[in-house]
């Protein structure tokens, strides 16, 4: 039978894929949308001649240390028990790996290098076992959470694109960044967030949701599963993930370093937390990945949602229908770990009815649990097959297994290109939001001649800074961090004598009031102050003497641009509050209502 543009007969061999098949990069070719039929044939070929071994090592996805596939780096020895990130590909049949740009596990140089590094780790996964080519993953979300930086393009965080209340912007940013992460190999983008922000003091997820309101959450999901999955052959499209199941918007715990607990009703949960992810099931969805949180109402056993079969089968499965490839998040994460040992954890999670396994501290402890599991009959190899056969159904659907290479020669034809780059900006233009202005201060009666750019990062204070030069104001940069000293505040009255107009940066200003006793000095210099919530709109609600305020969402370059562009006049505040901003701490009063926002 003939299900792709090959003979299926032709590259499957021993339960894998032909090696020989994929002996060189080549330019991708496209290969036509399967039927569900065809695809669980395909998958299921695939599977019967695979050991368990390889079997296990599909439902695994991890890191890997280096920027090419063959470099030796002491962190995989350490981590792994090898040299090169292709061994430990090799070695653990591995079904994906996650990049990332931190300093501990940098992979990103630049757009040509990572199509390099995609390229030999999917060699090393078709010359091993299996011969299954590799999901590669990242945390593209945009804004806030970003790996592949410029010259790739950079986009707005969630909350900013949904503030400017254009869907069509949503798809625009997920298909532009879907296609130039495949452009380097990558096929798999651990995004949309999903989540429903209902809590102001949610340390984790605040601007990366789209918005505190189900139905707005709703459309921006299906607006970008649409353009990371159905945006082009499934060749040049990736896998989108909506992130994180079943609703981590209303935590006040960052379950990287704790385990939340929502004390939310079930009632409230279906009416709040699901429609997203209702809607990214519609939306065809290729991956749900669950939360490191406690949900009593639905689960009063105290597991985190990561390991609960109630949770994950029961309500993802049963009651939202859900059958596509479920992937827990990181089990780096304290919320995960707080309750069962490194080797529980991937068992249990298969037994939730999870089917791939993110980041375990030890890769060696949680392979040897699940193949220990299966042979001991706690595992059923049913269970294991139906998670397998998930992900292989997902790796053809997205067009992985004919087409696993790039062309690293014609990456920067499609990286960064100035259409993106144009597509971008545009919609961070529309985003800015004046949340007050009730001193009219702007817009300024005419251009100012120096600008003091002050506040909250040292780099996004000498970015906007370097915009309003750009645009022809001279601008200084004095940045005084999130808990400024008497010494930096009294530096920063100062300065801001010496200049026309003061733009203050405020980046949560609930959890660091010390940035209010800055706002206080500078209003006292007499200039006027623009104040900007340079992350989570909130800010804006806290008790201040500043009666302007503008939100941005987040600080990427350009949003700062588009911030440069409102306060000098050149374009008008557009956007609106996708969620309501309360009076401070107190979240039961309303101080600026949804769908706010001033223009002039």
């Amino acid at each position: 039978m003939q299900v792709f543009a090959v003979p299926l007969a032709g590259v499957l061999a021993v339960g894998g894929l032909s090696s020989s098949a994929f002996a060189a990069p080549k330019q991708p070719q496209q290969t036509p949308q399967e039927t569900g039929a065809q695809l669980d044939a395909a998958a299921a070929q695939a599977l019967r001649g695979m050991s368990l071994e390889e079997k296990v090592g599909q439902l695994f996805v991890t890191w890997v240390n280096g920027k090419s596939a063959d470099e030796v780096n002491p962190k995989n020895q350490t981590d792994f028990g090898v040299d090169t990130a292709a061994q430990a590909v090799q070695k653990y049949h591995l079904g994906g790996v996650i990049y990332f740009n931190n300093s501990s596990r940098d992979n990103f140089d630049d757009p040509t290098q990572v199509a390099k590094l995609s390229n030999g780790l999917q060699r090393a996964a078709i010359a091993s076992g299996a011969h299954i080519p590799l999901q590669i993953g990242t945390d593209q979300e945009g804004g806030t959470v970003t790996r592949m930086g410029a010259p790739a393009t950079e986009f707005p965080n969630s909350m900013a694109i949904a503030a400017g209340r254009d869907t069509g912007s949503a798809t625009k940013a997920a298909t532009i960044l879907g296609h130039e992460l495949r452009a380097v190999g990558i096929n798999q983008d651990y995004a949309p967030d999903a989540d429903v922000n209902s809590n102001p003091a949610n340390p984790v997820i605040g601007v990366r949701s789209f918005s505190g309101r189900p139905d707005l959450a709703s459309s921006f999901v299906t607006a970008e599963v649409k353009g990371y999955q159905n945006s082009g052959p499934a060749s040049q499209t990736v896998s989108s993930t909506a992130k994180h199941f079943p609703g981590h918007g209303d935590a006040a715990t960052d379950s990287h370093t704790g385990l939340p607990k929502i004390n939310r009703s079930e009632a409230d949960w279906r009416a709040i937390d699901v429609p997203p992810f209702k809607a990214a099931i519609a939306a065809g969805i290729d991956s749900i990945m669950s939360a490191h949180i406690q949900f009593p109402s639905l689960d009063p056993s105290g597991e985190p949602a990561t390991l609960s079969k109630p949770i994950i089968t029961g309500k993802l499965r049963g009651e939202l229908g859900y059958n596509g490839v479920v992937i827990t998040d990181s089990l780096e994460m304290q919320g995960v770990r707080e309750l069962h040992s490194d080797a529980e954890i991937p068992v249990l999670a298969l037994k939730a009815g999870v089917d791939q396994l993110l980041m375990p501290v030890h890769l060696d402890v949680a392979v040897n649990a699940v193949l220990a599991a299966v042979k001991s009959g706690d595992l059923p190899m049913q269970r294991i097959d139906q998670s397998v056969l998930r992900v292989l159904k997902l790796k053809l659907k997205r067009g992985i297994l004919f087409s696993p290479f790039n062309n690293p020669a014609q990456v920067m034809k499609k990286v960064g290109t100035p259409e993106h780059l144009a597509a971008a900006q545009g919609i961070a233009d529309r985003s800015i939001t004046a949340i007050a202005n009730d001193a009219g201060v702007l817009p300024l009666k005419q251009k100012p001649s120096s600008v003091l750019v002050t506040g909250w990062g040292a780099t996004t204070t000498q970015t906007l800074a370097d915009r309003f030069t750009a645009h022809g104001t001279k601008a200084t940069a004095l940045a005084t961090g999130q808990t400024p000293t008497d010494a930096q505040i009294a530096e920063a009255a100062a300065a801001a004598k010496q200049n026309d107009v003061v733009v203050v940066l405020t980046n949560n200003l609930g959890g660091f009031p010390l940035q209010g006793k800055l706002l206080q000095a500078l209003m006292d210099t007499g200039k006027p102050v623009v104040a900007v919530a340079a992350q989570i709109p909130y800010d804006a609600g806290y008790a201040n003497p500043v009666p302007t305020w503008l939100a941005t969402y987040g600080y990427i370059t350009p949003s700062l641009e588009a911030l440069a562009k409102v306060v000098l006049g050149e374009t008008k505040p557009s956007g609106k509050l996708p969620v309501d901003v309360p009076a401070g701490a107190d979240v039961h009063t309303v101080k600026y209502p949804f769908g706010h926002g001033l223009t002039w």
